[in-house]
């Protein structure tokens, strides 16, 4: 937001320079970055001085110049060929001296010494479109003759440098968003610094009603999305250009001028803060204004020209026929003044937050008026803007006032009480603050002091800090006026032990396992939280309905919390994929939610909801390319699983406790599923379906794996890490050449080999699979290597021969195995 230097003098008196200001407001939580010097006339004027033409003959080479000598009051007159057909013995002139820049545009030039058809000329008598104070050029400026030559332009077109600082407002500071919002908290400033200084804004005692020729009647039917809703009209206005005092302010922070009117309401909202509307009188229909929705669908057209569609939760000011404007937000297209009108009515109103931005969202708009409507005005300024706006619709546009305020106030909102003890201050500020220091502060930010005991104060914040509503905001308060430099940093810490919890380690084992995957050449990406509905449409695997839902999304592409990490990676994979970089492998930490309305609870707010941290991996394109010492390889899914099965080994998961099984649903065109024998799934991975890809313009396979986080760090919970000599006995191993049946899984060898032995048997590894001639229809070959070990003694033929005796028989029962 632009605040100029020299407006804000006009409400607080401080003799601090811009930048100091700048310093003083970032201290105090409204921080200033760029501080720019602006100047009603480009270039100030500089250079340019008042002369008088003492004598001026026709020019020998020129049927229009003419040779003249002008008094600049600085010695010996100066001899300029001047090219205007005004020009006269006598006249007092405004004179660019040589070295002086003028500016057309974004374009300058300089005065130099010249020659003008042979004769000499030492500057210029300027026009006034070529020293920027207007636009005529139909011959040089003519002063009166009172002007004393030597005088400088600047001083006498009384021109002034202004600064503007762009503060950066908070979205809690809503009071702050005006000249008098900043006003008041650099006045606290001033006066915490020992600075004397006086908060001010202009009286308006001079408002008073004219006649009543004119009354314009005001209907509130909803109050709880208007709590305050004020009017009144102004009459026989003449709608002109702003007086140049009134274009200088808004041009200085940014603003066109339109009209004197409308350059009325913008000036109170930047003065203070107050969004206001100004009517064309004659244009209200029944002479009454209703505050009201209307039905749902009905058309709108703003003065932008566009159409909107009404819903029946936007607050309307209408006349007694039809919508006019969108309350707090935007005007309607026959709603604002023209140079034809004659009658004003002024709106200065307090609408509900929450309605006005759920309008503004709806309706895709944002203006200077929802932006403060949004975030909590003052309702207590709304009169004072409107009185301030009906005298200087006076001063500037010769009005009348026409009627008394229709001022619409049924439930007054009141100020917040807040129970302040020094011994809160002190404990969240670190630092005893004397309490008249603590008074002085409160009462310098408008909080009245209610009551005063030796423990603490009782206040009353007022209604338009509507950040400041508990204890805590008023310490915080407290401690920007005091300045958190002037905190010292204490020379000792207290602190305690803590246990390590749940949290520290599952932390901890984030790290690890990342630390394993960078090292096997993964990156590591995060993604939004937030994500499409539109990609969960249609899926049983992540239902729609159990999608958490925002209420206020800022776009249809953000509108839910993630149900899975799926989607998130792959728009990475995507947006690698068109920049020319296919060959990824990926992983992610993050949280998944989800909405379960079969646990909805009224006592309960958040039963339904719940969510769990997720691991993803994805692995797509090459697995070797442009290698010199090794072919081209793609992905794979197994190299995949590898990856799944390293952190869960390296987590120290019990591969004894888990089940492998087969998945395939609306994710994975082929995948397997890891369990715990409770129950409880750990892990899927697998190949993810083309259809899926096709969605996101992927071409080359994607292999994807989800772990559960939570449930692995239960899995894991009581593991110990422990460690043992290598055995000093050596291991045997054994081949088998298993046929089954083709649906049988190289998981389901594993589980029944484990579940045989659980001493000796060490290991079990498929080395070979064959499917194809020489075998019955329906089958496959398995080749499986079992090694052997006791870590107590060598094994003997006898020992080996009987494990894999038992071993071939519980397959042969279990799987229908043949030994080929």
């Amino acid at each position: 937001m632009n605040i100029s230097y020299n407006w804000l003098k006009e409400y607080v008196n401080f003799d601090l320079t811009p930048e100091q200001v700048a310093a003083a407001l970032t201290s105090i939580g409204l921080e200033t970055g760029e501080v720019e010097e602006v100047q009603s006339i480009k270039g100030g004027l500089e250079g340019l001085v008042i002369g008088k033409v003492l004598t001026c003959e026709p020019h020998p080479n020129s049927d229009h110049m003419h040779i003249t000598t002008v008094d600049l009051g600085q010695g010996d007159p100066v001899q300029i060929v001047c090219g205007a057909s005004n020009v006269a013995a006598g006249q007092k002139v405004v004179v660019a001296t040589l070295g002086t820049k003028l500016y057309d545009g974004d374009e300058c030039f300089t005065i130099k010494k010249s020659k003008l058809r042979g004769v000499e000329s030492n500057g210029m008598i300027c026009a006034e479109d070529e020293i920027g104070i207007g636009t005529s050029h139909e011959g040089i400026i003519v002063l009166p003759d009172d002007v004393e030559p030597g005088t400088l332009a600047k001083d006498y077109y009384n021109v002034k440098s202004d600064y503007v600082l762009e503060v950066d407002i908070t979205p809690n500071r809503a009071d702050a968003c005006s000249h008098y919002g900043v006003a008041r908290d650099l006045y606290a400033w001033l006066v915490q610094n020992g600075h004397e200084a006086e908060l001010k804004r202009p009286s308006v005692e001079a408002f008073a009603v004219d006649n009543h020729d004119l009354d314009i009647d005001v209907v509130v039917e909803n109050t709880e999305a208007c709590p305050r809703y004020a009017g009144v009209v102004v009459k026989n206005v003449t709608v002109k250009e702003s007086p140049e005092w009134l274009q200088a302010k808004l041009k200085a922070i940014g603003l066109r001028p339109i009209n004197n009117i409308v350059d009325i309401t913008n000036y109170i909202l930047h003065a203070y803060g107050q969004p206001m509307h100004c009517f064309d009188a004659d244009k209200i229909k029944g002479g009454k204004i209703v505050v009201k929705t209307v039905a749902e669908g009905t058309p709108f057209v703003t003065l932008d020209g566009v159409e909107h569609k009404l819903s029946d939760r936007d607050l309307m000011i209408c006349n007694a026929e039809e919508p006019m404007c969108i309350a707090g937000v935007f005007g309607g297209l026959d709603s604002g003044t023209t140079e034809e009108t004659r009658n004003v009515f002024f709106e200065s109103a307090y609408f509900h937050p929450t309605w006005v931005r759920k309008t503004a969202r709806r309706q895709g708009l944002s203006t200077d008026s929802s932006f403060r409507f949004e975030r909590g005005i003052d309702p207590n300024g709304v009169i004072y803007a409107l009185k301030e706006a009906a005298i200087l619709a006076k001063e500037l546009a010769g009005g009348e006032i026409a009627c008394e305020i229709k001022d619409n106030y049924p439930s007054p909102i009141a100020g917040f009480p807040v129970e302040l003890p020094y011994a809160y201050v002190r404990s969240l500020i670190g630092k005893e603050i004397p309490a008249e220091v603590i008074k002085r502060i409160v009462s310098s930010l408008e909080m009245e002091i209610t009551g005063e005991t030796g423990e603490g104060l009782s206040l009353v914040v007022p209604p338009y800090r509507v950040d400041v509503q508990r204890p805590c905001d008023v310490v915080e308060d407290i401690l920007r006026i005091y300045g958190y430099n002037n905190v010292e940093i204490p020379t000792s810490v207290k602190a305690c032990l803590s246990v390590e919890g749940a949290e520290d380690k599952s932390v901890k084992l984030q790290n690890l396992v990342s630390e394993q995957l960078v090292g096997c050449g993964f990156n590591e990406i995060l993604n939004n939280s937030l994500t499409s509905a539109s990609y969960y449409e249609g899926l049983e695997t992540y239902k729609p309905e159990n999608l958490v839902r925002l209420m206020n999304p800022l776009s249809n592409d953000l509108n839910v919390l993630r149900g899975t990490l799926l989607f998130g990676g792959l728009e990475s994979i995507e947006h690698n994929a068109n920049r020319k970089n296919a060959d990824l492998k990926f992983f992610e930490f993050g949280n998944c939610y989800h909405y379960n309305a079969g646990k909805r609870n009224p006592e309960k707010a958040l039963a339904p909801y719940s969510e769990e941290l997720h691991m993803g991996l994805w692995v797509t394109g090459k697995r070797v390319s442009n290698s010199w010492a090794h072919a081209d390889e793609d992905s794979s899914v197994y190299e995949l699983k590898a990856y799944v099965l390293n952190i869960l080994r390296r987590l120290g998961v019990n591969f004894g406790a888990l089940v492998f099984g087969t998945l395939s649903d609306d994710i994975y065109a082929a995948a397997l599923s890891v369990h715990t024998r409770g129950g409880k799934l750990l892990a899927t991975l697998g190949i993810l379906h083309k259809k899926l890809l096709k969605r996101f313009d992927i071409e080359n396979e994607v292999y994807y794996a989800d772990l559960n986080w939570r449930e692995l760090m239960k899995a894991v919970k009581n593991n110990a890490v422990t460690y043992k000599d290598i055995s000093k006995y050596p291991a045997v191993k054994r081949d088998l050449a298993l046929l089954l049946d083709k649906q049988v899984q190289f998981a389901e060898i594993e589980k029944i080999a484990y579940e045989t032995d659980k001493k000796l048997l060490k290991r079990v590894e498929l080395f070979d699979v064959y499917e194809g001639k020489n075998l019955e229809a329906g089958k496959k070959s398995y080749a499986v290597s079992f090694t052997l070990q006791d870590e107590n003694a060598t094994l003997n033929d006898k020992q080996i021969d009987k494990l894999m005796n038992k071993l071939v028989q519980n397959l042969e029962t279990k799987l229908g195995a043949k030994l080929r």
